[in-house]
């Protein structure tokens, strides 16, 4: 295992006290994978009154220090370095009520969530749970029993699938029917949590897999999507049902995670809207009933505003249909700017390849977009009111003082700006405000 000089320097720094150093959890994990850690975490046999000693003349953060987790700032990089403890009784469902220290390793990867982070390295692997055999077998399996494990933390059922979305591993038997059978024991996780877990799980390679394998946990934090399991589209432009051409437009999204949530939430309102006549089945108005959802969910799970504000918007104009021409381009990114434009193709690119084989003309269309949106950008085009050659100050030297007639004629200059109707020359609009007035 390949040990970054900040992180050996702090292991060093233990041993050389007589201390026990273990690198411990992800990064053994990841580097057994044949990844590259990122985080190195070190379990020991010291005290965190010893850690602290040790540690005397490097930085240290003290947030974890009662739980027994001292972080020391070495080369500019946080280590966190553990006492080995053993965890108290679990109370709420999510945090132990104090822990016990310990000087046996192994009764500290006891308490670990699943095998293949109950491996620890000091020069020679430690690993009494089988996790290296996990790794090989590409497992995901709690250390004992699953539903004890689970009930002592709820997070680890999101962490259990988002590593099998994020690893493509499989989850046991036992600890997959464990997850379903104790899903609702995530209403005790906080949102935030959960959120986190999850967006990590739409951004894995193997999304698509849990998210169709898991649904009815995913529906316990994001009931609204129950509804679309299975709902037949009756549509000639659909091959699979609201919930599988969902997943299937996740796996076809670019990973980016404002991307993914918009695609997982474009069509969750359809359900609702769904009408159905002798042409098929009809889903009118579903793009700003999903944009609703999107926007209650998202804030139920506490993402940030931004977040919420551009996946409202992209799941709300997902089916906004732009003809390929400069004009019509113009107008949606003075509505949208550049980089939400750019994004909304995506999320059409993506849905566009969960339809049909009738939708495929789509495809030219969406590429001819990204092409003219290139052209006005390089042209520098006026698409907003920061680059008409006028403003509110020459509007009102013109002899208009009511603050909303100023910006009623601004905006209807940029629209015949954009239009191509007048040409974007101070002089040139001023002489068309003088003629309307």
């Amino acid at each position: 295992m390949d040990i970054p000089k900040f992180a050996q320097k702090v292991a060093d720094k233990l041993t050389q006290n007589g201390y026990e150093a273990y690198f411990v959890g992800g990064c053994v994990r990841d580097a057994l994978m044949g990844s590259v850690p990122h985080d190195f975490d070190i379990t020991t046999n010291a005290l965190p009154n010893q850690i602290k000693e040790c540690f005397s003349a490097f930085t240290t953060i003290l947030t974890g220090e009662k739980h027994g987790t001292v972080t020391v700032v070495s080369e500019g990089e946080n280590v966190e370095v553990t006492t080995y403890r053993i965890d108290g009784k679990y109370e709420d469902g999510r945090h132990p009520v104090g822990v016990s220290f310990t000087k046996n390793v192994q009764n500290d990867l006891a308490r670990r969530d699943f095998t293949i982070n109950a491996i620890c390295y000091n020069g020679e692997i430690v690993d009494p749970f089988g996790g290296r055999e996990d790794i090989k077998n590409k497992i995901i399996r709690t250390v004992g029993d699953a539903d004890k494990r689970f009930g002592e933390d709820a997070l680890r059922i999101m962490r259990a699938i988002r590593f099998a979305a994020t690893l493509g591993f499989e989850i046991d038997e036992k600890t997959k029917e464990s997850i379903h059978k104790n899903k609702r024991l995530l209403e005790k996780v906080s949102a935030e949590r959960i959120f986190v877990e999850f967006s990590k799980l739409l951004m894995g390679d193997w999304a698509g897999k849990v998210l169709m394998e898991y649904y009815d946990v995913i529906g316990v934090f994001i009931p609204e999507l129950l509804h679309c399991v299975g709902f037949d589209q009756k549509n000639d432009y659909h091959i699979y049902d609201v919930y599988e051409h969902i997943v299937k437009a996740v796996e076809a999204s670019d990973k980016d995670l404002k991307i993914r949530l918009a695609v997982f939430f474009h069509d969750i309102g359809k359900p609702q809207c769904f009408t159905i006549d002798e042409k098929g089945g009809h889903f009118k108005g579903h793009d700003e009933k999903s944009a609703l959802i999107a926007g209650c969910v998202l804030k139920r799970l506490k993402a940030d505003n931004e977040t919420v504000r551009i996946v409202e918007t992209l799941v709300k104009e997902h089916q906004r249909e732009i003809i390929p021409e400069k004009k019509y381009v113009k107008r949606c990114l003075s509505k949208l700017s550049y980089g939400v434009f750019d994004l909304l193709l995506k999320v059409k690119y993506a849905d566009t390849a969960a339809h049909s084989k009738k939708a495929e003309g789509n495809f030219a269309v969406i590429e001819r977009l990204g092409e003219i949106r290139k052209e006005i950008e390089k042209d520098d085009e006026c698409i907003s009111l920061k680059t008409l050659a006028v403003n509110g100050y020459d509007v009102m030297a013109l002899g208009v003082h009511d603050g909303r007639k100023v910006g009623e004629i601004l905006n209807a200059l940029l629209q015949m700006v954009i239009d191509g109707e007048i040409e974007n020359e101070k002089e040139i609009l001023k002489k068309a405000v003088k003629e309307t007035l």
